[in-house]
């Protein structure tokens, strides 16, 4: 029978409970999508707690990413049913079964295997925007990136070597550090021991950097400012600290900087821009210039433990929730 890990109410992750679902049945311009895969992400976390408004009263199913085999599809739709295919979509993805807008699916190619697409999605594709659209770093350059061990950390890193640009990242503790090191980070601060921006002044001799993408927040966005040089940039994309209140505008203006706080599904509106970017994201895993970090896995039924983990700070790289 098809379930689905749904969150009662706001709150903690005792909220999680299993509830039966029907079998989907695609309408127009859908597919039924059998999922082997799911990612974990911290925007699991902001919609289980409530930090970012609920599209529905109660029984939210949570997750934003996924893979898995089409099982049936709807009228207009060009994909066949035993394709595997890979999504990343605002909620719904914690559940063994799911419908999806076939326009949002893309087909895996066969080096791709169904874990690393859904470990790679939405961080994957966040990577993409972030430092080609967000702040398009350029050869040369010098950024700043925090939480450089983490899912999306590990993919930009490597990313950003690709493109010949210096990256600096943040991590906290020796094994993350070393862990963001072997992916594509030129230096790595561990922000527990070292005062990261005297160490980004250091590193770039008192310049600062082209660009900060920052997605603590709270704890970090003042300082990140700081380490920015003269008409950079800060890219703020989550607070997995909090909310960065204490920021004002008028703060942009020590070095006529620029902001600017982008999201991922308003980029995969644009199924053109979907295609292309996952494309691009997985030509470059299958060259090996970009490798993917899997280093957790929890049975879909372990959410609650999984949350926990990444809350904690105690995963690195990509975790995946199998179905």
């Amino acid at each position: 029978m098809p379930y689905a890990i749904a969150v009662r109410t706001p709150g903690g992750v005792d909220q999680f409970h299993r509830v039966e679902i029907a079998p989907p049945q695609p309408g127009a311009g859908e597919i039924a999508l059998r999922q082997t895969a799911i990612g974990l992400n911290f925007i699991d976390i902001y919609f289980r707690s409530g930090t970012y408004p609920w599209p529905v009263s109660q029984n939210l199913i949570t997750g934003s990413e996924g893979a898995g085999v089409v099982e049936a599809v709807g009228e207009g739709v060009d994909l066949a049913v035993g394709q595997r295919v890979a999504y990343t979509m605002p909620n719904g993805a914690y559940a063994s079964h799911r419908l999806i807008p076939a326009a949002q699916a893309v087909p895996l190619p066969d080096a791709i295997p169904d874990k690393v697409a859904a470990a790679v999605m939405l961080k994957g594709l966040t990577a993409q925007y972030l430092i080609h659209h967000s702040y398009a770093a350029s050869p040369g350059e010098t950024v700043l990136f925090h939480a450089a061990a983490g899912g999306v950390g590990l993919l930009a890193g490597q990313w950003l070597a690709a493109r010949g640009v210096h990256a600096i990242g943040t991590a906290g503790g020796p094994e993350k550090c070393a862990l963001a090191a072997a992916h594509g980070f030129a230096h790595v601060i561990d922000y527990r021991a070292q005062d990261f921006q005297a160490e980004v002044m250091r590193i770039t001799n008192g310049a600062g950097v082209a660009a900060v993408y920052d997605s603590v927040g709270a704890d970090t966005v003042m300082q990140s400012l700081d380490c920015l040089r003269t008409f950079g940039t800060l890219v703020c994309f989550g607070q997995s600290s909090g909310a960065p209140d204490t920021f004002r505008i008028g703060d942009l203006a020590r070095g006529s900087l620029r902001l600017t706080r982008p999201t991922l599904f308003h980029h995969t509106r644009n199924p053109e821009w979907l295609q292309q970017a996952a494309g691009d994201l997985f030509s470059l895993i299958s060259s090996g210039r970009i490798k993917v970090e899997i280093a957790q896995s929890f049975a879909l039924e372990d959410v609650a433990a999984a949350h926990l983990a990444l809350e904690g700070r105690r995963t690195t790289g990509s975790t995946v929730l199998i179905p």
